[in-house]
């Protein structure tokens, strides 16, 4: 599709590492900068997005800084306001609800930014809980989108279907008070699977289990207990799971032994299928099928972002691994940002 000529701008709220910002760069729209929490995002993301990064809590920054740090004013309209906020608290899996309590208000603060800027369009990206959750604010955030004449298009994507190798559900809203806007449609005839990602022995070289590279293209691998790396060669190439140990009673876990389920935990992933959800704990064998399809390892953290689709050339920075792979799970996937932003701009 062809590509308008009008700039359009963004600033990307919770922006942890630069997920949205490299997405909606690649599609033509030109970042502002990214504000979050995390100190940990910052170098990462000016580095690679070429933008700063406020780091600041938004619950507790003045409305007015943005004029003076980004130089945007209100009622811009071509701005972007991008508010993919963490919000556990609404996930439909199982998470501690009193420790991700204080992403329940996340949304409701980034909702005053919007009233105080109206800016010309709104991204969000959330679990999908969201939507359906009671306690959510998402009902009086479309509620102002409405009285305050937003067009909006919303709906749970899978991240599979716009060009990134990974079976990863999230509800999107994107919204316009400047002209009618919708969603992309979804490819579901294109879908990329893990050998597309990771397959090229070239790129993604054979490593061992506890594998430390020293360059920044950081294919490293988590260390494996002695236990679990018995698991692992003992788990069936290319989408293997721990029921072919089951019955061994060295290897077999003690929560597992009279239950039936929960088959990824301790799994492979399989090379012809999309990845499963790249979360924070991706380097953990013990932690869902991170195995990698036929090496006796967890994926590299290198593999875990490419997953997410950040391209070869990003550039990670932190000593530690858990960190990182933090980073890179918690990010919305470059390629679902680029094709959302895509129909912004088009």
């Amino acid at each position: 599709m062809k590509s308008s000529t009008k700039k359009i701008f963004a600033i990307d709220f919770f922006s942890s590492i630069g997920g949205v910002s490299c997405g909606f760069k690649q599609a033509g729209i030109n970042i502002l900068g990214g504000i979050d929490i995390d100190i940990n995002c910052k170098k990462t993301y000016e580095e690679n997005i070429n933008a700063p990064f406020l780091n600041a809590d938004v619950s507790n920054l003045k409305k007015e800084e943005l004029k003076k740090i980004f130089g945007i004013e209100q009622n811009q309209d071509d701005l972007i306001f991008v508010g993919c906020s963490p919000c556990q608290y609404y996930s439909n899996i199982k998470t501690d609800k009193t420790k991700s309590c204080k992403t329940r208000l996340l949304l409701e603060d980034f909702q005053e930014f919007v009233e105080y800027y109206k800016p010309g369009y709104i991204f969000l990206e959330n679990v999908p809980g969201l939507d359906k959750n009671p306690d959510s604010p998402l009902g009086i955030f479309k509620s102002y989108l409405k009285l305050n004449d937003y067009f909006f298009d919303e709906g749970v994507l899978n991240a599979k279907y716009y060009g990134v190798p990974q079976n990863r559900r999230r509800y999107v809203l994107l919204a316009s008070r400047v002209k009618k806007i919708e969603l992309p449609k979804p490819d579901k005839l294109n879908i990329r699977s893990v050998r597309d990602a990771i397959g090229d022995t070239q790129v993604f070289y054979k490593i061992n289990a506890g594998f430390q590279d020293k360059t920044t293209f950081l294919h490293s691998s988590a260390k494996l207990k002695d236990i679990n790396l018995a698991r692992i060669k003992n788990t069936p190439l290319n989408g293997g799971d721990r029921r072919s140990w089951k019955n061994d009673e060295r290897l077999q876990l003690d929560c597992y032994r009279n239950h039936e389920g929960h088959y990824d935990v301790y799994g492979r992933m399989f090379w012809d299928k999309p990845s499963p959800a790249i979360t924070t704990r991706f380097i953990s064998y013990s932690n869902g099928r991170y195995g990698h399809p036929e090496q006796d390892r967890a994926i590299s953290l290198r593999e875990g972002a490419t997953l997410q689709s950040f391209p070869l050339n990003y550039k990670f920075f932190s000593d530690s691994q858990g960190v990182i792979a933090r980073m890179i799970g918690n990010a919305v996937p470059p390629e679902l940002a680029k094709r959302i932003g895509e129909s912004i701009v088009n």
